[in-house]
């Protein structure tokens, strides 16, 4: 791979940087990076952030123009997600929407979905979760049970999702379910757009390790959704799934933000003290920083790689290493932070070295979301090595 960036491309660096510049709110570059802590303030807060991602052409640059986005390359996603990396901006209000739904949306959707939905999405004004998980499922997407009936010209919904990211907020959930169980499990699975202002719908916050509640269990009691609303075929919902779920995997690649923490983390070193010396000059310390940077950097070009094989058209089944790869430095990296911090880092919110205790804790869901690790290893087994599977002899 060329590392090296053309004058195009770094034109494309500057001008984020500046954007970046102007419009982040005061003192975020400097480090001053809290969100209100009042719930409602805080959703102000980011969808005032989304619209103007939106308004200066950010929201998402990897759309096609046609839809509100840039037709970003994929080196100028790359180099965007550098800048975003360096930065750390506040989340984006519509996140799911615009990294997971909406690609699903243009590449299977009608017209009419397309105009309907994506404007809104990009803008913010209506917000999307994703019903994949089930309880007494697991990590066992074909297995779901949450039923569709189809009642000529629209589907009757009865069953469970669970974690279901911020579902108490979404206006849509773009969810799986068995509209056919006659044949094969992965057959007879049909993706649907579900509005979640209804009476059939109820969410069931879920209270978090880390104390926040952006998890839910949603019960769909006879809730309804009209025909058109199906996405792609009716039982044809696998094929939407998996490409969703590779978009997950490689959105989930967390080597450009780990090499942002590692960073910080050399500099807690340089300033904490241990004994009158500074951590940092204790050998022990230094051989771990050394491997974490060097775990990292691996992380990082893995995650280039499976950019260039995307750039290619042949990105498959490898995103599920990138994804593993980089949760598993994330888990030790957390858990090293968290024993560097010493009894200090037992402690909650400001007062925990660098937030160690709450983003360990909360690095947990990185290792499940977009399939569990240990799904990550049976992908990789058996489509890119070639072994066979865990129930053949």
């Amino acid at each position: 791979m060329n590392f090296d960036y053309t004058d195009e491309q770094e034109a494309f660096r500057r001008e984020i940087r500046e954007w970046y510049e102007e419009n982040l709110p005061d003192g975020w570059i400097e480090g001053d990076r809290d969100l209100p802590d009042d719930e409602d303030e805080r959703e102000q807060f980011l969808r005032e952030w989304q619209r103007k991602l939106h308004e200066g052409g950010w929201a998402a640059i990897h759309w096609p123009e046609e839809y509100g986005g840039r037709d970003a390359s994929l080196m100028q996603q790359l180099i965007y997600q550098q800048e975003k990396a360096r930065v750390n901006p506040p989340p984006e209000r519509s996140e799911i929407g615009v990294d997971l739904v909406g690609p699903a949306i243009e590449g299977f959707g009608t017209e009419e979905q397309k105009e309907r939905f994506l404007p809104k999405i990009l803008n913010g004004e209506e917000l999307w979760c994703i019903g994949y998980s089930e309880p007494d499922v697991g990590s066992d997407l074909a297995s779901l049970q949450c039923k569709a009936v189809d009642e000529g010209d629209q589907f009757r919904i009865n069953g469970q999702k669970i974690w279901t990211t911020h579902a108490h907020k979404a206006d849509w959930c773009y969810m799986f379910t068995r509209t056919d169980d006659s044949g094969p499990k992965h057959h007879g699975i049909t993706a649907l757009i579900v509005d979640m202002d209804q009476e059939g719908v109820t969410n069931e916050r879920i209270r978090q390790i880390t104390d926040e509640r952006e998890f839910n269990q949603v019960y769909f009691d006879d809730a309804t959704t009209p025909k058109e609303n199906v996405l792609n075929e009716v039982d044809e919902g696998w094929e939407v799934a998996m490409r969703q779920l590779s978009f997950e995997r490689i959105s989930l690649s967390q080597s450009l933000d780990l090499e942002r923490r590692f960073d910080e983390l050399v500099e807690f070193c340089k300033n904490e003290t241990r004994g009158g010396t500074p951590l940092v000059e204790d050998p022990h310390i230094r051989e771990k920083l050394a491997e974490f940077d060097t775990r990292i950097q691996a992380a990082k070009l893995t995650y280039f790689r499976n950019v260039s094989k995307q750039m290619n058209g042949d990105l498959g089944a490898e995103a599920s290493f990138g994804k593993l790869y980089d949760s598993e430095v994330a888990a030790d990296l957390h858990r090293f932070r968290v024993k560097l911090g010493g009894p200090k880092a037992a402690l909650w919110g400001d007062d925990s070295p660098n937030g160690a205790a709450k983003d360990s804790l909360a690095n947990i869901s990185i290792r499940i979301g977009g399939g569990t690790s240990d799904i990550q290893r049976n992908i990789i087994g058996e489509r890119v090595l070639g072994l066979p599977k865990g129930d053949q002899e």
